[in-house]
């Protein structure tokens, strides 16, 4: 049986397209996760955006999966290979071993990680640490700058916190018991949450992050932790280490990430999303292109 020219040319064309599908699909690709703050999400558009502009790899984004220990396991699951996270996060809550100074948090976070098949690289340049925040207003009229003159009035005060920080190790549990402090009452939220139920007046105090970027716009005093109880939170990348090994490449690329991002750099990031409503792909994007990353 004869086929007609016509029909054989589309039964060539469409092989053709199945076999650019089939290759489409087959292309190596890395999946890049991120918490469900704004900062987690800017930090994960970095990376990802960074990647796709310096190698052939496709970026999967899967971005506000949950908070630290649910990003944490998808991690070690394989459902993500990279992810930012914070060097305290890592030896204090995961493996709940004690922290020290950056640098020794930073060592003890690559010794224990490397067990479990991942690598850290080094940090992004600031540490977000944990912090309270109060009015300015009634921070002046208490006459109070740091935790340990806080913890004197505090069980007149509703404490607005987010979920996991009132169950970690190296949150609410051991905060209360090395300044024992007490509020009148503790209430869990997002953190997206905390500000606007600190503006209406359901809370009267918050444990915001040092890189906050609503703190630019609250009028809050940030309190001095005195007895320095909150380990570093130094933001780094973490990857898988196998995926290191099957792409090489990224190593070189997410170093170009060591100590490009100070505390002001990324609050101001962080603002830009939460106080000017802009998406953290665009913040990402704009940054890189600022720091000279990407054209």
């Amino acid at each position: 049986m004869k086929i007609n020219k016509k029909i054989a040319l589309i039964l060539v064309l469409i092989f053709t397209l199945a076999l650019t599908a089939c290759s489409s699909d087959t292309k190596d690709s890395i999946t890049v996760g991120s918490r469900n703050n704004t900062e987690s999400i800017i930090l994960a558009n970095i990376m990802g955006q960074l990647i796709e502009a310096k190698t052939d790899l496709t970026v999967v984004r899967k971005d506000n999966l949950g908070g630290s220990n649910v990003l944490w396991n998808a991690l070690l699951g394989n459902e993500i290979q990279l992810i930012p996270d914070y060097t305290g996060t890592i030896v204090a809550n995961y493996y709940q071993e004690p922290t020290g100074t950056a640098d020794e948090t930073l060592a003890s976070t690559k010794r224990l990680i490397d067990k479990d098949g991942l690598h850290a690289f080094n940090a992004f340049g600031f540490n977000n640490t944990y912090t309270l925040a109060i009015a300015e207003s009634m921070a002046q009229e208490l006459d109070v700058t740091t935790f340990s003159e806080f913890a004197k009035v505090s069980d007149t005060f509703i404490f607005g916190a987010v979920f996991e920080f009132i169950d970690r190790p190296d949150g609410l549990p051991g905060f209360q018991k090395e300044y024992d402090i007490h509020f009148k009452e503790v209430k869990g939220m997002d953190h997206g949450m905390m500000y606007r139920s600190f503006q209406s007046g359901d809370v009267n105090v918050i444990n915001s992050y040092s890189t906050d970027g609503q703190l630019q716009i609250y009028d809050l005093r940030v309190l001095e932790d005195d007895k320095a109880f909150f380990p570093p939170y130094h933001a780094l990348p973490i990857i898988r280490q196998d995926a290191l090994e099957k792409h090489p490449e990224l190593t070189e690329v997410l170093q170009l990430l060591e100590g490009k991002i100070d505390e002001t750099a990324m609050q101001k990031l962080n603002g830009k999303v939460d106080n000017d409503a802009l998406r953290a792909d665009v913040v990402a994007k704009e940054f890189l292109k600022e720091s000279g990353l990407i054209d």
